[in-house]
């Protein structure tokens, strides 16, 4: 079975991957959201000649091969052009296995994952925050959530007057205390600020803080973790399996969270939940929207024993990632049940396939 074909379809903020063999197999995948088109460009253009001709079994072996010999360039639309491939291979690979993708990921290590109501937005006030997440716990089952606190890359800036002091505990009060809660800064804060609010949150007995300081200030971010209690996270921006190895060894996080898209695939990102389990420090993927890199989580965490905990599951609809694939995963009692059909399990919908621009590579 050789990769005969390689597609991208797309549509605004989503470019979908279609690989497909000279047996006729087609895989599906995607790479990261947002500049789509310079994505698109490179993945045409510098990634894909690559696998052309290459045997699919060969996934993990190629994706590291190419990164080698392509060492001048470990970029970040580099690496999610070569996202949206790996998770087509992975694709194709299950379906010629017929089995889901997270069995050739090592096998069902739980058979759901609990996920928490991720919040996306900090436009929101605190009191409307909570209310949304209380109606949607009620509707879904959420028994966890994750709020915005301060404001990305702010340097201390809040995204109101206020707002971090009142949102804090408004949540709390709200949700009750068995409800597990979490706070975002997307490397809001310097180190002062963010152990200070890191013992806000730890007052208020919330579940983990992710990202405190600017994520390439890992010495900055170990401070902040070394200070508190509260277990604190980060990853998701960083695509380095170096830096990976040193933040968990250095015990610069509690709980990593790489993002398939950013880092390159499936094939990467299982490796830092494999160094997290070794480390021993929990793995929890990140996935900050409802395209398919939802899909390709939810099977990475049901197979990598390290994703111990919760799952991030966002609650924010947009509009450009609606009628993409189908059938659509359900959160049902806080939990996404493990899909049963070979490959990722999911097929790209009719209105998707006739709004997307295609581009070929073979």
């Amino acid at each position: 079975m050789r990769i005969a074909r390689i597609e991208t379809l797309h549509r605004g903020e989503i470019a979908a991957v279609r690989v497909t063999t000279d047996e006729g197999l087609v895989g599906i995948g995607q790479t990261a959201p947002y500049q789509t088109g310079l994505s698109v460009r490179v993945l045409h253009e510098f990634v894909a000649p690559f696998f052309i001709g290459a045997d699919p079994w060969d996934v993990e072996a190629l994706v590291d091969r190419f990164l080698l010999e392509q060492y001048k360039f470990p970029s970040s639309f580099v690496l999610r052009a070569l996202g949206g491939i790996d998770t087509a291979l992975w694709d194709i690979n299950a379906q010629a296995a017929g089995v889901p993708v997270y069995k050739l990921l090592g096998g069902a290590v739980r058979s759901e994952i609990p996920v928490y109501a991720s919040s996306m937005v900090r436009n929101i006030t605190p009191e409307a925050e909570a209310d949304r997440i209380a109606a949607l716990a009620a509707e879904y089952g959420y028994t966890a959530a994750k709020i915005r606190v301060g404001d990305p890359m702010g340097r201390d800036r809040d995204a109101a007057p206020g707002r971090t002091e009142r949102i804090i505990p408004r949540m709390r009060e709200v949700l009750g205390p068995d409800f597990l809660l979490s706070a975002d800064a997307n490397g809001g804060f310097t180190v002062p600020r963010a152990i200070r609010v890191g013992r806000m949150l730890e007052e208020q007995d919330y579940f983990h803080f992710e990202e405190p300081c600017p994520f390439p200030e890992i010495e900055n971010t170990a401070q902040v973790t070394a200070a508190l209690d509260i277990p604190v996270s980060g990853g998701e921006q960083d695509n380095s399996l170096p830096q990976f190895y040193r933040m968990l060894t250095g015990r610069a996080v509690d709980i990593v969270q790489p993002d398939i898209g950013y880092l390159g695939g499936v094939s990467r990102a299982r490796k830092v939940a494999v160094l997290a389990e070794f480390a021993g420090i929990p793995c929890t993927p990140h996935c900050a929207n409802d395209s398919l890199l939802q899909v390709f989580t939810t099977h990475l965490a049901l197979a990598m024993p390290s994703c111990v905990h919760h799952q991030e599951w966002s609650i924010e609809r947009t509009a450009w990632s609606e009628g993409v694939y189908e059938p659509m995963l359900e959160v049902v009692g806080g939990a996404v049940a493990a899909p049963s059909v070979p490959g990722w399990g999911i097929e790209l919908t009719s209105r998707f396939l006739s709004e997307a621009v295609v581009e070929a590579t073979d």
